[in-house]
């Protein structure tokens, strides 16, 4: 897919993790024209109220939007869903989606190849932001399992990657890694993990070099209850703020 998802080289992904249609429509509206807002993240939250229905609602205020669909993690089912997970999501209209393949490079290349077929952008990620996830950090899983990941999706032609916001050190990593496999600049980062996770959207940008996007959720609608109208549009632009060349 030779077209970018995202025109601008950095923006904020507003995360749209919030618990209803209402809430969604009103975190719409309060980032409306902000600039540098370049589309939502759209979970399983608010899916499973009705994908469809939410893409409408963000794109009635944000009509040039990307609309990505994070499923927390899809690509991990058997390789046979990835189909019908794919035709789900072009039906809902969405532009991508994100997929966390740790289930092994076999369901990684039908799930990719079945997204890629509809149409859809892919964003692959390799590394959570929680602690206790990679096996250095007392997790299960492999700390050799993230290069694997970004490889193989390097040769099935994607070029969006999700980084954790929070673990400078790996963004540096797998930016190295791309840089080998496809040249600089030739590939966006995607991050999330910021503020309540500990990241911070400057530091992260500088190392995810001149391509970054940051998903930001709770710091614009708000941590503990939702947000004013006026409190979600400041936080948005003080968020887009920090976006460094």
């Amino acid at each position: 897919m030779s077209k970018r998802l995202i025109q601008h080289d950095r923006s904020v992904i507003v995360a749209a993790d919030v618990d209803a249609t209402s809430a969604a429509r009103r975190l719409a509206g309060a980032t409306k024209a902000v600039p540098l807002i370049s589309g939502f993240k759209v979970g399983i939250e608010l899916g499973l109220n009705g994908l469809s229905g939410i893409v409408r609602i963000l794109r009635d205020q944000h009509l040039d939007s990307v609309i990505i669909y994070d499923h927390q993690k899809a690509g991990n089912d058997i390789p046979d869903m990835g189909a019908k997970f794919a035709r789900k999501l072009k039906e809902c209209n969405v532009d991508a989606a994100i997929l966390f393949p740790f289930a092994g490079p076999k369901t990684q290349r039908a799930w990719t190849e079945a997204c890629l077929g509809e149409g859809l952008h892919v964003l692959v990620g390799g590394v959570m932001t929680h602690p206790e996830f990679l096996v250095s950090e007392g997790g299960y899983i492999s700390d050799d399992a993230p290069e694997s990941i970004f490889d193989l999706a390097c040769e099935q032609g994607v070029r969006d990657f999700v980084v954790p916001g929070n673990k400078i050190d790996w963004v540096k990593r797998l930016r190295s890694l791309l840089e080998k496999k496809l040249g600089a600049g030739n590939f966006d980062l995607y991050a999330p993990g910021f503020v309540t996770q500990g990241g911070d959207i400057s530091e992260c940008g500088a190392a995810a070099g001149p391509r970054f996007h940051a998903i930001v959720g709770s710091a614009i609608y708000g941590k503990e209850k939702y947000a004013t109208h006026d409190e979600m549009r400041k936080a948005a632009v003080q968020a887009t703020s920090k976006l460094v060349a």
